[in-house]
């Protein structure tokens, strides 16, 4: 039995999971910022590294339409105080990237390729005042040097 024991737990560990889920209460990787409507610089960049050992589309904690390979942690988390300006996120990389956003409202927003070229865009229209907790995922594994993209200009 013991041996049983050992043996099924020497299995968890070996085998290949789904790593576990991203997590919004925990401190950001490459910082944090508190912004209000009308910032300067716009738009305000950020360099990061993006992507993670997680499959965010395996996730099911996130929506289908979300992608990439992202970290367990937020990669930046931006507290921001709404005017009338439409709020924009934006990655730049060389490669592929993805973004993952967890709003003031507590859903999730998604995307890939919006902004052309592999880069993202989540666009809040009518942006709420709160907490955005941000994830820069790969398309194809790894990690790659990106910068996010902060805005209010469409």
């Amino acid at each position: 039995m013991k041996r049983l024991i050992a043996a099924l737990a020497l299995a968890a560990v070996l085998a290949p999971g789904v790593a576990a889920a991203q997590n919004a209460n925990l401190t950001a990787n490459f910082g944090e910022v508190r912004i209000n409507a009308g910032f300067t610089p716009d738009p305000y960049r950020v360099n990061i590294t993006a992507g993670g050992s997680i499959d965010a589309y395996t996730d099911t904690n996130l929506p289908a339409a979300c992608v990439g390979d992202i970290s367990n942690a937020p990669d930046y988390e931006v507290t921001y105080s709404a005017g009338s300006l439409p709020l924009v996120f934006r990655t730049r990389s060389s490669t592929d990237t993805t973004l993952i956003i967890n709003g003031p409202d507590g859903r999730w927003y998604c995307d890939d390729d919006s902004w052309g070229d592999g880069d993202a865009e989540v666009r809040f229209n009518r942006p709420s005042s709160g907490t955005y907790d941000i994830w820069v995922g790969t398309f194809n594994g790894g990690t790659a040097s990106a910068a996010l993209l902060i805005t209010e200009t469409p």
